[in-house]
C-alpha cells in the first residue's frame, strides 16, 4: 500500500509496502537482506534510519524493515504496519542467546511461543495471562521450508526479556530448567501485537551466542551470516505474499 502513516515513524519516500514484511532488529540487516535476496529493491522508509525495502522474491512482492530493539520498538512498528499499511503478516528474523544443549551456535530456532518478563501484555486487560503464540500455518510453512533447504531448525518456546543485561545472575539457569530454547527481546511483543490486530506473525531466530558454553559470533557475523534463517524466512514469506 502507498497509504501515508499518521505518525512520524514510517513515511513512505518511494514504492510501497508488501503484504508480508520480514523484520530484523537491525536496519542494516534489512538492507543486507534486500540487496542480497530481493529483486529490484526500493527503499520505502528512512525515518530514524529504520530502513525499509520492498522488492520481489521468486516473483512475489516482499518487504523487509528493521524493528529496533525491544518490545516497545517492535510493538510500535508492527502496529503501524498492520493497522496503517494493511500488512497481513510479519516475520521476525533476529538473533538469540542459546540456553539449552539442543541448540548450538548458528542453529535456527522457530518460536512456537514466547514466555516473557514484560508487562506489555497487561495493556490488553485480559484476566490472567495472554499467552503470545505464533501463527500456526506460518510456523508449519517455516518447518517445511527448513526441511527442504536442509536447515537444522529447532521448534519450541523462547524467552523474551525486557533486559539485555539482567540484574539477577540465576535467571538463565531457571530458564534452561524450564526448557526455554533461547532468550531474545522482541518475539512476545510481536505475537501480542499480531493477535490484537487480528494479523499473523512468526519469529525465526539464529543462535548468535550461547549463554552456557560462552561461544559467540562477532557483530559483523550477526549482521551478515544468518543466511539459513533468512532463506527459511523468505520461503515462508513467499507463501504469504
Amino acid at each position: 500500500m502507498t497509504k501515508e502513516s499518521i505518525s512520524a515513524s514510517i513515511a513512505l519516500t518511494d514504492g510501497e509496502i508488501a503484504k508480508v514484511v520480514l523484520m530484523p532488529g537491525d536496519p542494516l540487516r534489512a538492507k543486507y537482506v534486500a540487496e542480497r535476496y530481493l529483486e529490484n529493491p526500493v527503499c520505502f522508509n528512512t525515518v530514524r534510519n529504520m530502513l525499509g525495502y520492498t522488492g520481489t522474491y521468486k516473483g512475489r512482492k516482499i518487504s523487509v524493515m528493521g524493528s529496533g530493539m525491544g518490545i516497545p520498538s517492535m510493538g510500535l512498528y508492527a502496529t503501524e504496519l498492520y493497522n496503517q499499511f494493511d500488512v497481513n503478516a510479519i516475520i521476525r528474523i533476529g538473533s538469540a542467546g542459546g540456553l539449552v544443549d539442543s541448540v548450538k551456535l548458528r542453529d535456527v530456532v522457530i518460536a512456537m511461543g514466547a514466555s516473557t518478563n514484560s508487562a506489555y501484555g497487561s495493556a490488553y486487560d485480559i484476566p490472567g495471562y495472554l499467552t503470545p503464540l505464533a501463527s500456526y500455518d506460518m510456523l508449519a510453512n517455516a518447518v517445511s521450508a527448513a526441511e527442504k533447504l536442509k536447515v537444522h531448525a529447532v521448534v519450541g518456546s523462547v524467552y523474551t526479556s525486557d533486559h539485555f543485561y539482567y540484574p539477577r545472575p540465576d535467571i538463565n539457569q531457571k530458564l534452561r530448567d524450564m526448557q526455554q530454547l533461547a532468550v531474545e527481546m522482541e518475539t512476545a511483543g510481536l505475537y501480542w501485537t499480531a493477535t490484537s490486530c487480528h494479523k499473523k506473525a512468526l519469529s525465526i531466530l539464529t543462535i548468535s551466542d550461547h549463554l552456557f558454553t560462552g561461544e559467540m559470533l562477532t557483530a559483523q557475523e550477526r549482521q551478515e551470516s544468518f543466511h539459513d534463517m533468512m532463506e527459511v524466512a523468505l520461503e515462508t514469506a513467499w507463501h504469504e505474499a
